[in-house]
């Protein structure tokens, strides 16, 4: 099955590089739309030092490991965030019916590569605030940045697969989702504990955001220590076990109209 979706990968590639210019263009034009929230929080910290004992370098790390997270989902998980319109047009139909898993299926039908253009804004920022932060990059520290992208991008990729979920039973798209997947990435700019208890509670326990972002950030910045907050971000992969169960049940309700 590997070698399946390399293949898909490979011929969404090939078909999106087919007008090179109109492809790097737009990549360049997301960038810049990215970069739009770099410069309110240098505006910011032009007025302060520091925002809830976070400085300035502190802020552009959080925001860069949820930029590259959300990126990574969104590049891979297009075909959920997509889903309503799969539903309407009778891709998921033919999706069905073919002798793979359908949540295979459903990944492998849609790959929007432009999406990278947030991954590259984060990889500049990380070019810039890990050299010039007073972060001592020990192996542990490496380890636990990696998991933070890669966890938050598993993270982001179950909110679409419960968004995806509900079209199951409300036919269109629901917005209020975007709470949660457009929301967390620019919320997530800075540390979740700014927005008091009751919001790092729901973040850490609901939809554990604060588990790839708030938590491990402060044992990077070495105000926690220890295997734990380390490690936390693999506690939010369980997150999926929910989101697909979610998935399946409104795969069971699921009646297509034939057509």
């Amino acid at each position: 099955m590997v070698n399946l979706y390399i293949k898909f990968f490979s011929m969404h590639l090939k078909s999106q590089m087919q007008y090179k210019a109109s492809f790097f263009i737009t990549v360049a034009a997301n960038v810049l739309v990215s970069l739009g929230s770099l410069v309110g929080i240098i505006f910011m910290f032009t007025r302060f030092n520091e925002v809830a004992g976070f400085t300035f370098e502190d802020i552009l790390l959080c925001f860069a490991i949820l930029l590259a997270a959300f990126s990574l989902a969104e590049t891979f998980g297009r075909g959920f965030d997509l889903f309503p319109q799969m539903l309407g047009n009778g891709e998921f139909d033919r999706a069905l019916v073919r002798p793979r898993p359908i949540i295979f299926m459903v990944l492998s039908m849609k790959m929007e590569f432009v999406r990278v253009a947030r991954a590259v804004t984060a990889a500049m920022i990380f070019a810039y605030v890990i050299p010039n932060s007073h972060i001592i990059w020990t192996w542990a520290r490496v380890v636990t940045l990696i998991l933070m992208v890669l966890c938050g991008a598993i993270v982001f990729f179950g909110l679409f697969v419960i968004y995806a979920a509900f079209t199951f039973f409300t036919i269109e798209g629901l917005e209020f989702m975007n709470i949660f997947t457009n929301g967390g990435q620019e919320h997530g700019r800075y540390p979740f504990s700014i927005y008091g208890r009751g919001v790092l509670k729901f973040l850490t326990y609901i939809v554990p955001l604060a588990l790839v972002q708030y938590y491990p950030l402060l044992f990077l910045l070495g105000h926690e220590d220890g295997l734990f907050y380390m490690l936390v971000p693999l506690l939010a992969t369980l997150f999926l076990i929910p989101a697909y169960g979610f998935f399946r049940f409104g795969l069971s309700r699921y009646k297509s109209t034939g057509s």
